[in-house]
């Protein structure tokens, strides 16, 4: 398991990721993070930005298909087009 580490948050709110984290994780400059609470706690995911963009294109690519065949779609029909697509469903 890994060691935990102190870090303080700015006055900006940010938050200095340790050097040995930024190098083991291949964290640099401009690298984008997820962060997302869980419980009490902050959970960081370093982004694959090219991954991120696959993933925009795929569900773009569906909610365009929609239109063609059913029309305008409302936010709730592009909402479960989203989630389907998260959980791996056509």
């Amino acid at each position: 398991m890994e060691e935990a580490d102190v870090v303080v948050v700015s006055s900006k709110g940010q938050v200095v990721i340790p050097q040995s984290l930024r190098q083991k994780l291949r964290i640099g400059a401009k690298s984008k993070l997820l962060v997302y609470p869980f419980e009490d706690a902050l959970i960081m995911k370093k982004l694959e930005i090219k991954n991120v963009e696959n993933r925009l294109e795929a569900i773009y690519r569906r909610v365009v298909a929609r239109r063609v065949k059913y029309g305008e779609l409302s936010e709730t029909e592009i909402d479960e087009i989203v989630q389907k697509h998260r959980h791996g469903k056509s």
